[in-house]
């Protein structure tokens, strides 16, 4: 078992625990700090007891940076004296195993139901030749758009129902593809409905064909529905899960800059859209002096807004995306995490951050 090296804590105050449902999300474009803040918040959350798991899918496996140790893909327990799990997910080796739980060859039958040999599709070349759907660049397939988002959301489902942990952070990106994964289930009953259609039709077609030739082949129509019905099921009961603010915090991470501040609220409207409630906003890399961010004295470095000019002018311009942001996300908890000189990793820091976070 690998180990967090565990530097002195006691003039950070470190949170014991977090003030959070049972899960926790960190949403926003990529460099503006979820890592850090997943890492800074799940082990806060591990050190009153609480099995806690924090999951990244970010294929760079920062999160084995920040935590100073190596995290494998599955669920490990990565610290002996507090019950904090990890996992880092690689989402293009996570294709592989098929999107969203439907196997392999779950995918290539369906494919064939509309491409294969004898489908409607297909040109006789086989799910890897004529599949449009189940083969290699299928719509089902490994390569189809936002695939190793799919078979993120798929473990990710995995975990949330595991009985080993109380709590799961996320370290994730929700881009339009993730989102769009959410609207599965009313897509899927339309799916389900027209294959069955097509199915049928041609079937039928299939059946005048093999009497007039001499074969007595049936085809099911069923056949491969019942992996599209359980997806079905699997992404409403993750939608649930998402949209209930008692057991879900979807939290945004920005930093205190224009374009960030506009990302964000476009990110929040289309949150909104999905009825995912955003408990909190964390506004990351803030130049102000660390001990004003917590409102108690810390021996961290700060900026020097009186004798760095450069210094005074990124905190004029970060003061005007910060009132921004407060007047953009009224109703929501704004939490600032101020900007270190060196690089987050390891207790002392992520202590830190969490108790910026609290």
């Amino acid at each position: 078992m690998n180990n967090l090296d565990v530097e002195a804590v006691d003039d950070i105050d470190a949170p014991t625990g977090v003030d959070a449902p049972d899960y926790v999300l960190y949403g926003g474009k990529g460099g503006v700090g979820k890592t850090t803040c997943a890492a800074a918040t799940a082990l806060a959350s591990a050190r009153d007891g609480t099995a806690t798991l924090v999951v990244s899918t970010d294929p760079a496996h920062s999160l084995s940076d920040t935590l100073e140790t190596q995290i494998p893909a599955n669920p490990t327990r990565i610290r002996d004296d507090v019950p904090l799990f990890a996992a880092e997910i690689d989402p293009e080796e996570a294709v592989g195993e098929g999107p969203l739980g439907m196997e392999d060859d779950a995918l290539g039958g369906l494919g064939g139901m509309l491409g294969g040999d004898d489908g409607p599709l297909g040109g006789g070349g086989g799910a890897s030749d004529g599949d449009p759907v189940g083969g290699e660049d299928g719509l089902l397939g490994g390569s189809m758009p936002g695939a190793d988002e799919a078979a993120a959301m798929r473990l990710l489902l995995d975990y949330i129902d595991d009985d080993r942990f109380d709590r799961v952070v996320v370290d994730t990106a929700p881009t339009g593809h993730t989102l769009r994964l959410l609207e599965l289930p009313e897509t899927m009953d339309s799916m389900v409905g027209k294959i069955l259609q097509l199915r049928e039709r041609f079937s039928g077609m299939m059946g005048n064909l093999t009497g007039m030739f001499g074969g007595d082949e049936e085809v099911d129509p069923e056949e491969g529905i019942e992996d599209l019905r359980e997806l079905s099921d699997r992404i409403e009961h993750l939608r649930a899960i998402l949209r209930d603010p008692t057991k879900t915090d979807f939290r945004i991470v920005m930093v205190p800059e224009e374009l960030s501040v506009v990302e964000s609220e476009r990110l929040l409207g289309q949150l909104r859209e999905f009825d995912i409630p955003v408990g909190t906003v964390v506004v990351n890399r803030v130049m102000q002096d660390p001990s004003e961010v917590l409102g108690r004295d810390v021996d961290i470095a700060g900026p020097n807004h009186d004798d760095c000019e450069f210094c005074a002018r990124r905190w004029q311009v970060q003061q005007d995306a910060l009132a921004r942001a407060q007047d953009l996300f009224r109703g929501h908890e704004v939490r600032r995490v101020p900007l270190f000189a060196e690089e987050v990793h390891g207790e002392r820091l992520l202590a830190v951050v969490a108790a910026c976070l609290d």
